[in-house]
């Protein structure tokens, strides 16, 4: 039989609330089959649960959800691999380049901030002297 799991234990696993998980499956990146009543309990695959893996690792690269699910979706077709390395390789080299173009901008700030602070350091200094040479 095949390994199954509920919302509350991939919750755990991948330390989410199950309104995310819900959402995740809102945005089609997890199917879990359902169960009981109205179908009110879910029961995840395997599949599901590396498919969340994938989608949070994603998140951490800094990909959009929408991007996760085009990639994910492209590893789940049985078509050539070709296709999907160079589709994810654009989409990353996409998003370095936004990386690259954030920390140009904040190095550029992080050097105006300490030239403000040499100056007020400066300015400081002075101050200092001059109220001891008047006293």
């Amino acid at each position: 039989m095949a390994t199954t799991y509920s919302i509350g234990d991939l919750a755990k696993e991948f330390d989410l609330t199950t309104r995310a998980i819900r959402f995740y499956e809102d945005m089609g990146l997890i199917q879990p089959e359902r169960t009981g009543p109205g179908g009110r309990n879910r029961v995840y695959s395997a599949r599901d649960r590396t498919r969340l893996r994938l989608t949070l690792r994603a998140k951490r690269l800094g990909l959009s959800l929408t991007e996760a699910k085009e990639i994910i979706d492209l590893y789940d077709s049985p078509r050539d691999t070709g296709v999907q390395l160079r589709r994810f390789l654009d989409v990353l080299a996409v998003h370095r380049a936004q990386l690259e173009a954030q920390m140009a901008e904040l190095q550029a700030t992080l050097d105006e901030v300490r030239e403000h602070e040499k100056e007020a350091r400066s300015l400081l200094t002075k101050s200092e002297k001059s109220k001891i040479a008047h006293n």
